[in-house]
């Protein structure tokens, strides 16, 4: 049938929560109301379960093309809508880099045939691709991506001449990863000279310092200022940085945003001692305090989005010694459970989870109607039990690289139902067959 109707949900949208149906007619909203019925519709019944927009994820990794053994589009995309991910970025540093607009639109044939997620791709920025990225209409994809610290495939962007030209030759959004190059590079010599390659996990964040991160976020954000351009600073992980970031204007007015992921926002340096290795980002998992005034910059806006960085490595990498190990890890299937798990706890507002991974991706990087329960838009949508707890294991993770971060977490809420498009992709643990994922459309 085409039409659906989602019967007696609690639907969490624009910072209010109340009862309704919802009507569902091909890929669109068709109405949402009270007590609506429709004899040409397939009824599920939500026995009062909260209906959220499907998650937008402004930032993940799905190694497709050239790192296909770590993850691919069609394996994460499917993990990403078993955890209410219905939109995803992918990142261009693959294998081969997405720097042309050649690669660009490869990637997205890709995606076309395997992806069960809508998706698109910023476009990344290198020291000597400008004339590309002036060629890139601004409707293309989701935007820019600069490396302004190391990065796999060597796309560290580090000719301050050539990032203020990019800053100044596009309108669409410039995300960056901002740690300092240099500054890392001495304090990983230090290290070494100490310790050789197996440097103890738990200097990580010691190694990629605050110190690194706020010069570098410091940096972009006076460039930003100096060019008029549209920054939005990847992944902070440090309290520090959330003082260079504005809450007193609309996010639709603001020129320069700020992004927090899970893994930032759940773990904390004493982690290392347990998690080793599994929990090496970029940048590092740092202090609790740290940690503490992510979470006060999240929850008074100066920070707007939450997303995850998904970034998998097989077991056999990530077992490797300090310096061989490589940063990154999965985190789509379990990223709406952890966050729920804080909502439970009392640190956010199941309203401010919406508002911080729906509707700001959509509002931020001006997505074609997504990010909201709303009448016309598409029915991206995520059905959530928050009663009905369980436990994170190797036989439910569903990641190609076949472990998680979160693996022996129990969690109290459970994503039953996810529809991409209308069509309801995933059930209780199982998939439809068909995927009806679209290309992301902006309004710029």
């Amino acid at each position: 049938m085409s039409r659906q109707l989602i019967k007696n949900a609690k639907v969490v949208n624009e910072n209010k929560i109340f009862e309704s149906d919802v009507l569902i007619d091909d890929d669109i909203i068709l109405k949402i109301d009270r007590d609506i019925t429709d004899v040409n519709a397939n009824v599920l019944d939500a026995q009062g379960n909260y209906l959220l927009p499907g998650i937008i994820d402004d930032q993940v990794h799905f190694r497709e093309p050239g790192l296909t053994h770590k993850g691919n589009i069609a394996s994460e995309s499917r993990a990403a809508i078993a955890g209410g991910i219905t939109t995803f970025m992918e990142q261009p540093n693959t294998d081969p880099q997405t720097v042309t607009i050649e690669r660009l639109e490869e990637k997205f044939a890709m995606a076309a045939n395997t992806s069960y997620a809508n998706y698109s791709f910023p476009f990344g920025g290198t020291n000597d691709n400008l004339e590309e990225i002036k060629r890139l209409d601004k409707n293309a994809c989701s935007g820019i991506k600069l490396f302004l610290g190391s990065s796999t495939g060597n796309m560290l962007v580090d000719n301050e001449a050539v990032i203020e030209k990019i800053f100044r030759n596009t309108e669409m959004v410039i995300s960056a990863h901002c740690e300092d190059e240099g500054t890392i590079q001495r304090n990983l010599a230090q290290y070494k000279e100490q310790y050789g390659e197996d440097i103890p996990v738990q200097y990580h964040p010691s190694i990629r310092s605050e110190e690194a991160c706020y010069l570098s976020s410091s940096k972009a954000i006076a460039l930003a200022k100096k060019t008029g351009a549209r920054l939005h600073v990847f992944h902070l992980s440090t309290g520090k940085e959330t003082q260079l970031f504005r809450n007193d204007i609309p996010l639709k007015e603001k020129k320069i945003t700020a992004e927090v992921c899970i893994h930032h926002l759940w773990f904390s340096d004493t982690d290392y001692k347990d998690k080793g290795t599994l929990i090496k980002w970029n940048p590092a998992v740092k202090t609790a305090m740290d940690r503490k005034q992510l979470w006060e910059a999240l929850l008074d806006d100066r920070i707007d989005i939450i997303a995850t960085d998904h970034a998998p490595h097989t077991l056999q990498e990530k077992n490797n010694v300090y310096t061989k190990a490589p940063s990154g890890g999965p985190l789509v299937q379990h990223a709406l459970p952890a966050i729920l798990e804080k909502y439970e706890e009392g640190s956010i507002s199941l309203e401010s989870v919406v508002e911080k991974m729906c509707h700001n991706p959509a509002i931020l990087f001006q997505i074609e109607r997504r990010g909201f329960v709303r009448e016309g838009y598409f029915a991206d949508l995520v059905l959530v039990n928050l009663n009905n707890p369980w436990t994170v294991s190797k036989d439910t993770i569903l990641y190609k690289c076949g472990w998680s971060p979160f693996e022996g977490s129990t969690f109290s809420s459970k994503i039953s139902h996810t529809f991409v498009n209308g069509h309801l992709a995933y059930e209780n643990g199982k998939f439809s067959a068909k995927r009806n994922a679209r290309r992301l459309t902006f309004e710029r």
